[in-house]
C-alpha cells in the first residue's frame, strides 16, 4: 500500500477552511453592513465647532435621558441631499437628531440648510474630520442612534431611506427606550 504524504492533504485541508469561512460569512444577517466597535458602548466625545449663529450640543447632550440620532452629513455629498426628506420626516415625528457638518465649507453647509430645511436640533461642524475619525466614520451620510445614557444603540453607514427607516431606524430607536 502506497503511503500518504502529508502535502497530499494539505489542499483539501484548505478547500475545506476556506469552505468553512465561506458558509460562516453568507450567515451573517446583513451581508452589506459596516460593522460598528462603538454599539452598545459610550459614544466617543463630541467635539465640533459653531456653524453659523446655529445652535450646538455637546457630550451631555448625548446623555440627556432621551433616544436622539447624530448625522453625520456634508453639503457636497449627494446622497445627504437624498435622505434629507426623511431626516425631516424624522424631525417632524419627534426625533431628535444632532447634526455633524464633515470636512464641509460653512457657507455651503448653511446654503444647504436654507435650501432643504433644518432637521438638527442643534447642529456642530467637524471641519478637521477629528470627530469622524473617532466616531469610525468611513463617510458621509452616517446616521448613530443614542439611547438616553449616551450608549450608541445603532451605526447606519449611507443614506437613511424609507426601507432603512422601517427596518432599522425604528427598531433601534424603540429598543433605546424611544417612541
Amino acid at each position: 500500500m502506497a503511503k500518504v504524504s502529508p502535502l497530499m492533504l494539505l489542499p483539501p485541508a484548505i478547500f475545506a477552511g476556506l469552505a468553512v469561512m465561506f458558509v460562516l460569512g453568507m450567515s451573517r444577517d446583513d451581508p452589506d453592513a459596516l460593522p460598528s466597535a462603538l454599539k452598545g458602548r459610550q459614544a466617543p466625545a463630541v467635539v465640533v465647532t459653531q456653524l453659523g449663529d446655529l445652535p450646538t450640543f455637546s457630550d451631555a447632550s448625548l446623555r440627556d435621558g432621551e433616544v436622539k440620532l447624530v448625522n453625520f452629513w456634508a453639503s457636497w455629498c449627494a446622497p445627504c441631499r437624498a435622505e434629507h426628506p426623511n431626516l425631516e420626516r424624522l424631525k417632524t415625528e419627534g426625533i431628535t437628531i444632532y447634526g455633524v457638518n464633515y470636512k464641509d465649507k460653512p457657507d455651503a453647509a448653511l446654503r444647504f440648510l436654507n435650501e432643504l430645511g433644518n432637521p438638527f436640533v442643534a447642529i456642530g461642524a467637524d471641519d478637521s474630520g477629528r470627530m469622524g475619525i473617532d466616531w469610525g466614520l468611513y463617510g458621509v451620510p452616517e446616521t448613530f442612534v443614542i439611547d438616553g445614557e449616551g450608549k450608541v444603540v445603532l451605526r447606519f453607514a449611507g443614506p437613511i431611506t424609507e426601507r432603512t427607516l422601517e427596518g432599522e431606524i425604528y427598531p433601534a430607536i424603540e429598543a433605546a427606550g424611544g417612541q
